[in-house]
């Protein structure tokens, strides 16, 4: 046991005083907040590009008032010049591209006729800006030959806004589960990260350890199965007193923004603010205070508390298998065949929970990727935030404790044989036959 835990103090240390490590669990956060706004910024500056486009109408439907200019889309009228002078003068000028409406009577015929030329490939937002256009006033047009009045159609529209409650009363809004998939999806996507990160640390320690032959003086006073726990465990310390860390900056970021807003921190995070709490967010932040609100309902305490179970327990269950490949390979290259059995699983956990979790997080596919040990780490957190019944997460704990036993078991099989084994390329056939191995 002191030689395990000699290991583990070993990694630990070696990866804590590491200026990588150090620099990167500090600069992470502002990376993440400067990542986030730059995307912002240039979304926005992206959607301030006015693209000017010009159109040819030969049909003498269109008016100048049915193409609306915003802030995106400019539109002129160049029906005068006709269509290949016009295209002329487009390619030649600054403007993105050119509409063209044929003279066609059938109004049916003439929406699927219309053409559009440019300099540049069109995006999505484009097309749909012309088609949404051109349908209006085709379907005004259409309207008024069948002798339907469209103003009356106009007045008869309804809008609702459901309000949204659960049974035992509590609101929630269409902003809340929104915040709910994000707040989901970015605890997902950050478990992968650390699984993939420190995953490969392991990997890359055994590597460093066996290719430096260091490791034959190691085995001789220390079993291969207490080396191959004490990395892991060493490690996993490591990752999960850099998320302890980022959660004591998130603390204390949200008391002083708290402080500012008037607010106490355990206020903010539990979402439980007063009408007049809430007024002075308001003339501060203005309709960003609902946001904040909104952020603060989520089950904190319950998401801290899995993300820290679920790293654990994920990060031990795929660090072994990291370590196992570490141990039968002499150089990183050889890691590669067997890299994608590991990946794949990650890869596939988050894709469910981006495609199926957030369109239905109590759905049956959620449900059961949730419960599958190499998925449930990923998919269970995504699902956390939208509410899961607590033996739904008991089992999903157990069944990913009990994979974690199995994986151990059979990567230390691989790794005490592996780990002096050199010069040889191994194959799956190898890793089966290290596995059954029993002396």
């Amino acid at each position: 046991m002191n030689k395990l835990k000699l290991i583990i103090q070993r990694e630990f240390i070696a990866k804590v005083k590491n200026k990588s490590f150090i620099i990167m669990t500090f600069l992470s956060p502002l990376i993440m907040i400067a990542m986030g706004a730059l995307i912002v910024f240039l979304t926005k500056k992206n959607e301030s590009n006015v693209k000017e486009i010009v159109y040819v109408d030969q049909s003498g439907i269109f008016s100048t008032g049915d193409f609306k200019s915003t802030e995106t889309f400019k539109y002129e009228d160049y029906t005068k010049l006709g269509l290949e002078e016009t295209k002329k003068k487009v390619q030649e000028g600054k403007h993105f591209g050119v509409l063209y409406i044929p003279k066609i009577d059938s109004l049916e015929v003439l929406a699927s006729s219309v053409e559009f030329f440019s300099k540049e490939s069109p995006g999505l937002n484009t097309i749909k800006d012309l088609e949404d256009n051109i349908n209006q006033k085709l379907r005004s047009l259409k309207m008024e030959k069948l002798g339907i009045d469209e103003q009356k159609i106009k007045s008869s529209r309804i809008y609702s806004d459901i309000k949204l409650f659960n049974f035992s009363g509590e609101k929630s809004s269409k902003m809340g589960n929104g915040l709910k998939v994000g707040v989901g999806t970015v605890a997902g996507y950050l478990l992968m990260m650390f699984v993939i990160i420190y995953g490969t640390s392991v990997m890359r320690s055994v590597i460093e350890e066996k290719t430096s032959r260091i490791i034959e003086v190691i085995v001789s006073s220390v079993r291969p199965f207490q080396l191959m726990l004490g990395k892991i465990i060493g490690n996993v310390s490591a990752g999960l007193v850099q998320f302890l860390i980022w959660a004591i900056l998130l603390f204390a970021a949200t008391t002083v923004g708290g402080m500012f807003l008037g607010v106490s921190s355990p206020e903010l995070l539990s979402g439980d603010i007063d009408a007049q709490q809430l007024a002075q967010m308001q003339e501060v932040m203005g309709n960003k205070a609902d946001f904040l609100v909104e952020l603060g309902k989520l089950p904190w305490l319950t998401m801290v508390f899995l993300f820290i179970f679920y790293f654990l327990a994920g990060f031990m269950l795929y660090s072994s298998l990291y370590a196992a490949i570490g141990a039968a390979v002499d150089n990183e290259t050889d890691t590669q065949q067997f890299m994608m059995p590991i990946i794949m699983p990650l890869m596939l956990a988050v894709y469910v929970g981006a495609f199926t979790v957030i369109n239905d997080p109590h759905g049956p596919v959620s449900v059961i990727f949730s419960h599958i040990p190499f998925t449930s780490p990923i998919v269970m957190l995504m699902r956390v935030p939208f509410g899961v019944a607590w033996w739904e997460i008991l089992i999903s704990m157990l069944l990913l404790v009990l994979t974690f036993a199995g994986v151990v078991w059979i990567a230390a099989k691989i790794y005490r044989v592996g780990i002096l084994m050199y010069g040889k390329k191994p194959t799956y056939k190898d890793l089966w036959k290290w596995i059954r191995y029993s002396s």
